[in-house]
């Protein structure tokens, strides 16, 4: 990450991403759109978070952080799980390696395996852990967490990419895992 030259706006088009998603249509269904627009929410945050911290990402990083967003939460419908870190990472890490970009597994597993902890990721503040992890709970949390983010820029990309249902999704998976397993209704969350 290098010093930034200009505000970030809103990317709507990365050519990885929409392959990605667009081969797990069928299996993301119904919402496959929900997913899209989270995803891209989260990459969006990223990129926000780059231009508030005075950081400039590469294309390179910029495709790291996209191939992290396909695959953070995907465990959820093509594992058929809501303990999906797991088999997201290993989605992830098979992909990379086919791909012929195994150097990148470190830092994409990374950005997908501390997505939900609760405290910071590193003592490195800037990391593409905690950028990831922050932006990933700024869409978590409707905006309502920032992490000194511009909410007027939180409020452009949610209008670019609107949650349509996303969120009450999140809570009927919840509300089904923690009938299937009451002692550990939300596994993926980390301290």
């Amino acid at each position: 990450m290098h010093q930034p030259t200009s505000a970030p706006t809103i990317v709507s088009h990365l050519p990885t991403l929409d392959i990605l998603l667009h081969q797990w249509r069928s299996q993301l269904g119904k919402d496959h759109e929900a997913y899209r627009n989270h995803v891209y929410r989260v990459v969006n945050h990223c990129l926000c978070y780059a231009s508030t911290h005075n950081l400039t990402l590469s294309q390179i990083d910029i495709e790291k952080i996209a191939i992290a967003g396909a695959f953070h939460d995907i465990g959820i419908w093509l594992d058929n799980t809501f303990d999906y870190l797991g088999p997201s990472e290993q989605r992830a890490n098979n992909y990379l390696v086919r791909e012929g970009k195994s150097h990148w597994v470190n830092p994409i597993i990374r950005m997908i395996s501390e997505h939900h902890k609760l405290t910071q990721c590193d003592v490195e503040e800037h990391s593409f852990a905690e950028m990831f992890r922050q932006a990933d709970w700024i869409d978590v949390s409707m905006g309502m967490i920032t992490f000194a983010l511009p909410r007027s820029q939180v409020r452009l990309i949610r209008k670019a990419f609107p949650y349509v249902g996303f969120h009450k999704r999140l809570i009927q998976l919840s509300l089904a895992n923690s009938l299937k397993s009451p002692l550990k209704p939300l596994p993926m969350f980390k301290w």
